[in-house]
């Protein structure tokens, strides 16, 4: 991922609604982007009230909880968050091309903006610098949302 983030410009969220799917493995991190989205959020103007939160076991299962939030119709854009570190195989890469094309796919076929908010790293050190360190991956997800919600909303009509 480039360190370069687009240039925030201000939008207001306040008829917003937005779900949130975050899986509890990686849970400290995880944690850390979700705070970062729910601040990001938060800032512009999007009610609590209109966030919904769901929790899964892991990554793996982002994907159908999001599909489930999109079916209802109900929200503007999801977010989907959780952590794959690297280990001794290339699972986490595997895991994160399977959570990506399935997003991807729920985006498409929901038609909602899905916001892939999934990290994948080869190291803790930089799962930690974006989940709660010094890059904040979070605040850019709820910016992104922030963004598509408004565009989504902005093409209603158009066939």
């Amino acid at each position: 991922m480039s360190q370069h983030s687009p240039s925030a410009r201000r939008i207001n969220g306040a008829k917003l609604r937005i779900g949130v799917v975050a899986a509890r493995f990686n849970e400290a991190l995880v944690d850390g982007l979700l705070d970062g989205v729910l601040a990001g959020l938060g800032a512009a103007g999007v009610d609590a009230g209109r966030i919904r939160v769901v929790r899964v076991p892991g990554s793996h299962e982002v994907p159908w909880a999001a599909g489930r939030l999109a079916a209802t119709r109900r929200f503007d854009c999801i977010v989907a968050l959780g952590v794959l570190i690297g280990g001794d195989t290339n699972h986490h890469e595997m895991v994160g091309q399977s959570v990506s094309h399935a997003l991807q796919r729920v985006a498409l076929t929901a038609d909602i903006p899905v916001i892939n908010g999934v990290i994948v790293t080869a190291t803790a050190a930089q799962a930690r610098a974006r989940c709660i360190g010094k890059i904040n991956r979070g605040a850019e997800f709820a910016f992104a949302a922030l963004a598509m919600a408004e565009l989504k909303t902005s093409l209603k009509g158009i066939s």
